[in-house]
């Protein structure tokens, strides 16, 4: 047998000009075509016969997957053939790479020197070259980061009661707690402004007028109440 388009010895072609047609054409209808190889490869443990998935046909070279190797590997159209009966050439098998496992996804074979006539000696072919596939690299994670404002509302309800509420952006963190009006001028006039201390001073002096004159008023209702507790307070004269 020859080597890389030289003339076959064995007297047995593999795929024949229609064959390598038929299935560029099976290919380009997304079809699974299968081809066998004629000789067996111990480096791979694949013995002739072995099946394989075609992947592309170029000229007379077709690149296949055989079953059990995840690699991908050129052949001649002379050393594969289209059943999976072996061929009946007693040659000795041509060993071949083991695929390295730091190689491309499509391995290269060893070049092979091609046998003629009107040369004496073997010229070596050109090795074909390695399709390096690169993936794009990956962008850095970006940390997603919080930028929503944070908002604390002081909110007076009724006379001396106070609510403190807080919010995250549009959301509302937890129920409002009720605070009393102390705490709420001491938190005021530790932050130092002089407008929140203006409006809580303003709210806490109309509360304490407010609540002064309810004493007032009881104070009153209480003396009256005294009163007349007094004219029914009747004893008998001696």
């Amino acid at each position: 047998m020859c080597e890389y388009g030289s003339v076959n010895s064995r007297g047995k072609s593999g795929l024949t000009t229609d064959d390598l047609e038929s299935l560029a054409t099976a290919l380009a209808a997304g079809k699974r075509v299968t081809v066998y190889l004629r000789d067996p490869m111990p480096s791979l443990d694949l013995p002739a016969g072995a099946s394989a998935r075609v992947v592309s046909v170029d000229g007379s070279t077709v690149t296949v997957s055989p079953k059990g190797v995840d690699d991908q590997l050129p052949f001649e159209a002379d050393e594969l053939q289209k059943t999976r009966a072996t061929a009946t050439s007693t040659a000795p098998a041509r060993p071949r790479p083991v695929k390295a496992t730091s190689a491309p996804s499509v391995a290269t074979r060893s070049p092979r020197t091609v046998a003629t006539e009107s040369k004496p000696e073997p010229e070596p072919a050109k090795s074909r070259p390695v399709e390096q596939k690169s993936s794009p690299p990956r962008a850095p994670r970006r940390t997603k980061t919080s930028t929503a404002a944070v908002s604390v509302t002081v909110t007076s309800v009724g006379e001396s009661t106070w609510t403190v509420s807080v919010s995250h952006g549009s959301k509302k963190q937890g129920k409002p707690t009720e605070v009393t009006s102390d705490r709420v001028a001491r938190a005021m006039h530790a932050l130092g402004d002089d407008a929140a201390i203006t409006a809580v001073d303003a709210v806490i002096e109309s509360a304490r007028a407010a609540a002064q004159k309810r004493i007032e008023e009881l104070s009153h209702e209480l003396e009256a109440a005294r009163a007349v507790l007094a004219h029914l307070d009747v004893q008998d004269p001696d």
